[in-house]
């Protein structure tokens, strides 16, 4: 599954990475190849360029809808010398192999997680930890799916609670051990895809 820049009328700031989506070309019977459609996954922003109009160039302005497509996935939908071609979307579930999976970064008591690899919604848009020593905290988005919180948490296995976007939440218990350690990538149950 290709991953995907959004336009800022899509990116929502970052709340919409992890969120699936269907393309396929349209309109251009010289440039699309028919019948064909692809599954991508929103982890990138596109930035405006406002030295263009958005019709003339500035094709992550908004009001744009855009999606900046790696080559090989563009090829699949259309041919490469079309350039920027209109395409027809729509929001899927996510589809996932594995767990979901939780990165720890940070330093002393500043505790930044990435969480990626989520199916269903595919984007998430509440995250709690919990320390062997404390209750549920609720962690704040720092961008995209980067979420951080300022709490002491070494040497206690942690568990996360999840809320996706179509409010489904799933907890994932001790899946950092207590030994756990800056830099690091757990992995623990799944959404329903």
């Amino acid at each position: 599954m290709a991953t995907v820049g959004l336009s800022e009328a899509l990116f929502e700031r970052g709340q919409i990475c992890g969120a699936c989506y269907e393309l396929r070309c349209v309109d251009d019977l010289r440039w699309c190849i028919p019948g064909t459609s692809i599954i991508v996954t929103a982890t990138n922003f596109c930035s405006p360029n406002y030295g263009f109009t958005p019709e003339g160039g500035g094709h992550c302005n908004p009001p744009n809808k855009h999606f900046v497509l790696p080559i090989e996935a563009f090829e699949k939908i259309a041919i490469w010398k079309a350039g920027n071609m209109p395409v027809q979307y729509r929001r899927i579930k996510c589809r996932k192999e594995g767990g979901i999976r939780y990165t720890i970064s940070g330093a002393s008591i500043f505790v930044s997680v990435l969480i990626s690899n989520v199916a269903g919604a595919g984007d998430v848009v509440a995250v709690k930890i919990k320390g062997s020593r404390t209750g549920w905290l609720p962690m704040g988005r720092n961008w995209g799916q980067n979420w951080h919180i300022n709490a002491d948490l070494k040497n206690q296995p942690l568990s996360f609670e999840v809320t996706s976007s179509d409010g489904v939440t799933i907890t994932s218990y001790n899946v950092a051990p207590k030994s756990w350690s800056f830099g690091q990538t757990f992995e623990a149950k799944q959404y329903e895809s």
